[in-house]
């Protein structure tokens, strides 16, 4: 499609990324790499180049690193291997034109930048999303009695709420028990018992009444919760994952938090239904950007956009160790969004102030409001 007002307005805008990772910060091998292009695995034989997201990164990323378009792996990684970890992220970090980054420092099998490091590579901001099972599972790892854990985990949950900087939390749910969960908040007794069983055995936080114990303790602290739903690496099962599961629950906890439906793919179209029907539901697709890629950016969009009110819709890259998806979903989000705005306004559909609102309002000013970030209750629209 050829480039219009839309289109140049969205290239220009500073986003606000409300949900990613940090950057790896050493140098990276051909096996390093390709285990970073893949939710799933790099197999012998089989290399995740060869996917839609690997022609993404040889095919916008490359001229980052001054190679031509669709150079070959081998080149490419050698280039980048020659530039050094450092250089490679701040291209690309500064590349995604996102002046805001809102990052889960919950997840890092690598060394990675956290958001502090994020934000200078970046010449930008950045906030700290909080993931609530990383402070019941350092809640665990204290010694904690049963009796004892549900005072013990909620007074660890608002101290890192309260640091400066954190703006969020966030559960992975989805991952450890699936979302079709009870959705009443459990008893103070169910709690005890589920934390005498969960610490007797010990490892990662996957006991259903704690795991609903941990939700309904987001919502007492207050704050914004992340909930990642729908794509993710072969550890989730994916029929668990619908958003569409949380209906019970969003209806329990109305008027309280706002809830941040993660990627959502290939669950956008409930999820929009849900961001239609609850006051303070909020979705985005943006783990699948970059995996589609520009190209199919667009039709993923759409159809999370068939319903969802316009207020509802944020941008987040879901970026996590390899640069290239900081710049690439930030590319894949404006070049699929300017695409679907300017084919409704060519139909008629869309007024061009509209246009330009609704972008300004998905790029950026959604997540201000959201998030109480400076300049997000001003209404610019």
């Amino acid at each position: 499609m050829a480039a219009g007002p839309v289109h140049e307005r969205l290239a220009a805008l500073e986003l606000v990324d409300h949900h990613c990772h940090g950057a790896v910060t050493d140098d990276l091998d051909r096996a390093g790499f390709e285990s970073l292009l893949t939710e799933g695995e790099a197999w012998p034989g089989m290399s995740p180049f060869d996917s839609p997201v690997g022609v993404a990164v040889r095919r916008h990323c490359a001229p980052l690193l001054n190679l031509p378009r669709h150079t070959p792996p081998d080149v490419y990684l050698a280039r980048r291997a020659d530039l050094g970890a450092a250089e490679v992220n701040r291209r690309f970090l500064r590349a995604a034109g996102t002046g805001v980054f809102c990052v889960d420092t919950g997840y890092a099998p690598h060394r990675v930048t956290g958001p502090a490091e994020l934000a200078r590579a970046a010449d930008a901001t950045a906030y700290e999303v909080v993931r609530l099972e990383g402070i019941a599972e350092a809640v665990a790892a204290d010694g904690v009695e049963p009796d004892a854990y549900a005072r013990a985990f909620r007074t660890a949950a608002w101290e890192a709420v309260r640091r400066p900087g954190v703006v969020g939390v966030k559960s992975v749910a989805a991952y450890r028990t699936g979302l079709d969960l009870d959705p009443a908040r459990p008893s103070p007794a169910e709690v005890t018992a589920a934390a005498s069983r969960w610490l007797a055995r010990g490892g990662r936080l996957d006991e259903p009444v704690l795991v609903r114990h941990l939700l309904w303790t987001a919502v007492d602290l207050g704050r914004p919760l992340q909930l990642h739903t729908g794509f993710g690496d072969g550890d989730i099962r994916l029929h668990r994952a619908d958003p569409a599961l949380l209906t019970d629950w969003l209806r329990l906890i109305a008027g309280t938090i706002p809830v941040l439906l993660l990627h959502c793919w290939p669950y956008q179209r409930r999820a929009a239904y849900l961001s239609a029907v609850f006051e303070r539901v909020y979705l985005d697709v943006g783990l699948a950007l970059h995996h589609v890629g520009p190209a199919r950016a667009g039709a993923v969009l759409a159809e999370a956009l068939e319903i969802t009110p316009f207020r509802k819709l944020l941008y987040s890259s879901d970026a996590y160790g390899a640069a290239e998806f900081h710049h690439l979903g930030a590319l894949a989000f404006r070049q699929g969004l300017a695409d679907l705005l300017q084919e409704r306004l060519d139909a008629d559909e869309l007024s061009l102030p509209d246009a330009l609102r609704l972008a300004r309002w998905a790029g950026r000013d959604n997540a201000r409001r959201v998030y109480r970030l400076p300049g997000g209750l001003l209404d610019d629209g």
